[in-house]
């Protein structure tokens, strides 16, 4: 009999798109789905089509272990939580207890390229996340997934409206893969039958420094965009006076430059084909597919 295999944060923009890989690329049956999620009644399409949907709260963590029962593969999707340094970690810590509490055998879980010793203010959590599955009783896929191209709305229709992009990344690259494609190569190791550990670093197949990716969104929609070089503290109070964002979040948002500018998601590698046998989306078609959301503001 196959394995139940079991998503959570199943509602976010990750989670929906493993589950539809692993209903329409991996071809997994739906009854052998289990999606959890703080908010099941959003996840009604799937239970119409026989997936069992549960409440999961990582903050609640006697929980969990109900939530999980009968899942024999498991994938941990990092939670969201900012601006408080360790909760996501201990959240993480709640879902691995009750993984083994309730029999779980393997655990997929979605880190970050180059956790150790790096500048960026959630690495802590992930790193330590991946320390606690190695200390665990769990088999373990780790999959240190490079930045979304998604990530790039955040910021490029605003910069392509005022035409200037600011940055504190220097020269730095980052390796951009399409969520699309993360959920499909998490798809397929939750999806596959074996208990070996490993560990993949999920990339695109090229990496673009913010110069590179401001001369290919201007190109993508028509419109002039410079890229304004600044310090990680210009960058801050930009945030925070320009946008109204917390300071605290504002900090750990520019530490992603700071990562950035020190090569620490530069690099390229296989792995995403190796896990799925297929290229990864290149950054100059999602922007082409994309062009109509990037220009709108």
């Amino acid at each position: 009999m196959s394995d139940t295999l079991l998503v959570t944060g199943a509602s976010g923009h990750l989670g929906q798109r493993v589950i539809a890989h692993l209903l329409d690329t991996n071809k997994v049956p739906a009854n052998k789905i289990i999606a959890t999620t703080r908010s099941p009644e959003s996840l009604s399409a799937l239970a119409a089509k026989g997936v069992t949907v549960r409440k999961a709260d990582f903050d609640n963590a006697a929980s969990l272990s109900t939530a999980f029962a009968g899942a024999q593969r498991l994938l941990l999707i990092s939670t969201d939580t900012l601006g408080r340094p360790g909760h996501r970690l201990a959240q993480h810590k709640n879902a691995l207890e009750a993984a083994i509490n309730a029999g779980v055998k393997h655990v997929v879980y979605t880190s970050m390229p180059m956790p150790k010793n790096s500048p960026l203010l959630i690495a802590p959590d992930h790193l330590g996340t991946e320390h606690a599955l190695a200390a665990s009783s769990l088999t373990w896929t780790i999959l240190r997934n490079c930045w979304y191209m998604e990530n790039l709305f955040m910021s490029l229709p605003q910069a392509l409206a005022d035409g200037k992009l600011y940055t504190a990344a220097g020269d730095g690259k980052i390796a951009y893969i399409s969520r699309d494609d993360l959920g499909r190569a998490a798809a397929a190791a939750l999806a596959c039958h074996n208990g070996n550990k490993g560990i993949y670093t999920l990339t695109g197949s090229e990496a673009f420094s913010t110069e590179n990716i401001a001369r290919l969104a201007s190109a993508a929609v028509n419109k002039p965009l410079d890229v304004i070089q600044v310090s990680v503290e210009d960058l801050i109070r930009g945030m925070v006076a320009g946008a109204g964002i917390p300071e605290a979040i504002a900090v750990e948002i520019a530490s992603f430059d700071t990562n950035t500018k020190v090569h620490r998601v530069a690099a390229v590698t296989g792995d995403f084909r190796a896990l799925t046998g297929i290229a990864p989306q290149k950054l100059s078609e999602w922007l082409a597919a994309n062009n109509a959301t990037l220009a709108r503001a």
